[in-house]
């Protein structure tokens, strides 16, 4: 009987010694991984004009480019509020052009209301965040993130939310 005993203590005194172990591993990963390194630098998005809100035509694009000029952009007035719409209405959204699949421009469709892409089919949704629909893509659209200044009712680009197609970074 004793041989039992001193074997089970063994195993629980292993099994928590190893899972104390594991833990502390884990917790040394995962602080690390987040952590950024001391010369990485950050990049802040420049803030872009886009237009006035007063001048937006429900369902049409306005075509801009954001970050820089080779990254080609839309603004979109819906015809109601969406996730992600800023503007008095909470109804105008932006997206980068370029499909998420091998970036492609990718067209606004009014009557369907998606961005289709030509080359391999791939349909994604505006009025729910850019949310990639059917087709090659694995991604959603780049979200441009919007900024409304109602003294002025203009908007301005100032960040995007996912990765342009092609890029390492979206800041060039």
């Amino acid at each position: 009987m004793e041989s039992n005993e001193s074997r089970r203590n063994f195993l629980k005194a292993t099994g928590i010694g190893s899972a104390v172990a594991v833990g502390s591993a884990a917790s040394l990963v995962s602080g690390s991984a987040n952590a950024a390194p001391s010369n990485a630098a950050v990049l802040a998005y420049p803030e872009r004009n886009i237009g006035k809100a007063a001048g937006m035509k429900v369902n049409t694009p306005v075509a801009f480019n954001y970050p820089d000029a080779s990254s080609p952009c839309v603004a979109i007035k819906m015809d109601g509020p969406v996730a992600g719409g800023v503007g008095p209405n909470n109804d105008v959204v932006a997206y980068s052009t370029l499909c998420t699949h091998m970036g492609c421009p990718v067209n606004y469709d009014q009557q369907a209301k998606t961005f289709k892409c030509p080359c391999h089919f791939s349909v994604f949704d505006p009025e729910h965040l850019g949310q990639m629909v059917c087709g090659q893509a694995t991604e959603n659209l780049p979200k441009i993130e919007l900024k409304y200044d109602s003294g002025t009712d203009s908007f301005k680009a100032v960040g995007i939310n996912g990765l342009i197609y092609g890029r390492a970074s979206n800041i060039l």
